[in-house]
C-alpha cells in the first residue's frame, strides 16, 4: 500500500516509518484482531491485544506531538490524492481524541485480564479480545479518516463489535442480551440516518472528501438537500453519542456489559461521537452554516440544559452504581453540548477538554464498579453497604473518580467545568453559569449517596468481601490518579483543546 504525507506526488517523498504513522494508527489493532483468532491460543489473546493497544497509544502520542503546534498531516491511501483517493487527516482536534481512545484502551486492557475471570468464561476470552481490537480499530478509524463515507464504515466496524461485546455480559446476567439487542436497533437507526445524510451530501456535491465537501457546501448553503443532509447527520450521530433524548440504549448497555466493556465504552465511544459531531458541524458544514440555520439556539442548547438536569436527577434515584454512572454520562454529555452551543472559543475549549477529562473519570469509575463485581458479583447499593472497610482501595478510587465527576478543585473535572462557566460569563449567560453550578450540586448528591453506602452504612451480615487483585487495582489507580494529575498539570490538555477550538471555529480544522 503506497502512501503520501502532504499533497506532493509520491515519487518526491522518501517514505519512512514516521510517514506511515496515520495508517499504523488503525492498522495495528486491525491486523492484531484476526491474529488473536488465527493463533486461537487463549494464553496469547491478551498479550497480542495489549501490545497492539500499546502500539496504537505510542503512535497517537507521536501524532499529537507532530500537530499540537497547529500543523496538519495529510496521508493519501494507496498514493491516490484526495478528493479521488481516501485521505487520513490528522490535526490537533482528532490527535487529542486518538490519544484519549488508545490510552483508555491500554489501561482497560491491563485491567481486563483479571476482571474477565469473574464475568466471562475462559473459553470466550479469545473472541472477546478479537472483538475488542475491532472496536478499537473502528473508533480510531472514525476519528482519523478525512472521508465522510469512511466515517460510516468505521462506525459500523466499532458498532457491530460493540453489540457482541455487550452481549458477553449475558454469562453473568441474561438481560445483557436484551440490552445488546436494543443497542443494535438504536445503533442501526442512527447509522441509517447518518448514511442517508452522507448520501444527500454526495448527491448535492459529488464528493465524499471532507475538505472538498466543505468547499462545495459553502457555495450552496441554501440548498434544501444540504440542509436535509445536515439534519440526518446530526440525528444519526446524536443517537450514537446518546444525546438526550436519544440516549435510551445507553443505561442498559453500560450496566449489563462486562465491566471492561463498560469502562472502555464510557471513556471512548460517546466521546468519539461528540468529536464526529464537532467535525461535521464546524469543518464540513462550517460555522457560518450553523449561524444561518440557528441549530445551536433551537436544538443544541435546550437539550443540553435538559440533559444536565433530567439525567442528573435520574442518576440520583438509581439503586445500582453502574446504572447511576450510566445516567451521569448522559448528563455530562449535556455539558459538552452546552460548550458547543456557546459558539465561542472558550466554550469549544471546554467541550474538548471535558471530552477528555470525563473520559478518564468515567473509565476509572466503571473500573472501580468492576472491582465490586469481581469481589461480590454485584453493584447494587443494597449489596455494597460497608464495603469501604473491606475493600478500602477500590472504594477510595471510587471517591477520587466521583470527586472529578462533581468537579472538585484539584481534579480534571473541575478544569473543564470552570472553563465552561467562563464561557457562559463571556457570552453574558449568567443564568447558564448558575445552572452549571446547580447541576453539579445534583452530582454531589448522587456521588454522596455512593460514599454513604460504602462508608456510613452497616455491612451486610454474613457477607465477606476481599479486595480486588493488584492486576485490577493498579490500572484502576493509574486512571484514578490521572484525574488528579490532569487537574493540576493542565498544560497538555489545555494547549491541545485551545488549538483544536481555534481550528474548529475558523472552519479550517481538518481542511487543506
Amino acid at each position: 500500500m503506497a502512501s503520501a504525507i502532504s499533497s506532493e506526488p509520491v515519487h518526491h517523498i522518501a517514505l519512512t516509518l514516521s510517514d506511515q504513522l496515520p495508517a499504523l494508527q488503525v492498522l495495528i489493532p486491525f491486523v492484531a484482531a484476526p491474529l488473536v483468532v488465527f493463533f486461537g491460543v487463549r494464553s496469547l489473546a491478551w498479550p497480542i491485544a495489549f501490545l497492539a493497544s500499546l502500539g496504537s497509544l505510542a503512535v497517537s502520542v507521536l501524532l499529537l506531538q507532530s500537530v499540537i503546534d497547529g500543523s496538519e498531516i495529510s496521508y493519501h491511501m494507496g498514493g491516490w490524492a484526495p478528493p479521488l483517493g481516501i485521505e487520513y487527516r490528522v490535526d490537533t482536534a482528532n490527535a487529542f481524541v486518538l490519544f484519549l481512545i488508545s490510552a483508555i484502551s491500554s489501561v482497560v486492557l491491563a485491567y481486563a485480564r483479571g476482571s474477565l475471570k469473574a464475568e466471562v468464561p475462559e473459553k470466550s476470552h479469545t473472541l472477546f479480545y478479537a472483538l475488542y481490537l475491532l472496536c478499537l480499530t473502528g473508533l480510531l478509524g472514525v476519528v482519523i479518516t478525512g472521508d465522510a463515507f469512511n466515517v460510516f464504515v468505521f462506525l459500523e466496524i466499532s458498532s457491530l463489535s460493540t453489540y457482541v461485546l455487550v452481549a458477553q455480559g449475558s454469562y453473568r446476567d441474561k438481560r445483557a442480551l436484551t440490552a445488546s439487542y436494543n443497542y443494535l436497533i438504536m445503533g442501526t437507526i442512527g447509522a441509517t440516518f447518518f448514511v442517508i445524510g452522507i448520501g444527500f451530501l454526495y448527491m448535492a456535491t459529488g464528493t465524499l472528501n471532507m475538505a472538498d465537501l466543505a468547499e462545495r457546501i459553502s457555495e450552496q448553503r441554501d440548498s434544501r438537500t444540504i440542509r436535509a443532509a445536515f439534519a440526518f447527520i446530526v440525528v444519526g450521530i446524536g443517537l450514537k453519542a446518546a444525546i438526550y433524548p436519544l440516549h435510551l440504549w445507553l443505561p442498559n448497555a453500560y450496566v449489563y456489559a462486562p465491566s471492561p466493556v463498560s469502562a472502555f465504552l464510557a471513556g471512548t465511544a460517546t466521546k468519539m461521537a461528540i468529536y464526529v459531531l464537532l467535525r461535521f458541524m464546524f469543518t464540513v458544514f462550517q460555522p457560518e452554516f450553523l449561524v444561518e440555520i440557528k441549530i445551536l439556539e433551537a436544538v443544541i442548547i435546550p437539550f443540553a440544559l435538559i440533559a444536565m438536569f433530567a439525567a442528573s436527577i435520574s442518576a440520583f434515584y438509581q439503586r445500582d452504581i453502574k446504572r447511576m454512572l450510566a445516567h451521569s454520562s448522559v448528563a455530562q454529555l449535556g455539558y459538552m453540548l452546552l460548550g458547543i452551543g456557546s459558539f465561542s472559543h472558550t466554550g469549544l475549549t471546554a467541550t474538548i477538554i471535558h471530552l477528555f477529562n470525563h473520559g478518564i473519570s468515567k473509565a476509572a469509575l466503571f473500573m472501580g464498579a468492576g472491582c465490586f463485581v469481581f469481589a461480590i458479583g454485584a453493584t447494587s447499593y443494597d449489596k455494597l453497604k460497608g464495603l469501604g472497610k473491606s475493600m478500602p482501595w477500590t472504594s477510595a478510587a471510587m471517591v477520587i473518580g466521583g470527586m472529578s465527576l462533581i468537579g472538585i478543585p484539584g481534579t480534571a473535572g473541575f478544569v473543564s467545568k470552570w472553563i465552561l462557566v467562563q464561557a457562559a460569563f463571556e457570552n453574558g449567560w449568567w443564568s447558564f453559569a448558575f445552572l452549571i453550578v446547580l447541576s453539579s450540586i445534583i452530582a454531589v448528591a448522587y456521588v454522596w449517596r455512593m460514599i454513604e453506602t460504602l462508608y456510613l452504612s452497616a455491612p451486610i451480615q454474613g457477607m465477606t468481601a476481599k479486595e480486588a487483585p493488584l492486576s485490577m487495582l493498579i490500572p484502576l489507580y493509574l486512571m484514578a490518579f490521572s484525574t488528579i494529575y490532569f487537574g493540576f498539570a493542565t498544560d497538555i490538555t489545555l494547549e491541545a483543546s485551545k488549538a483544536a477550538a481555534t481550528g474548529l471555529l475558523s472552519g479550517s480544522s481538518g481542511l487543506r
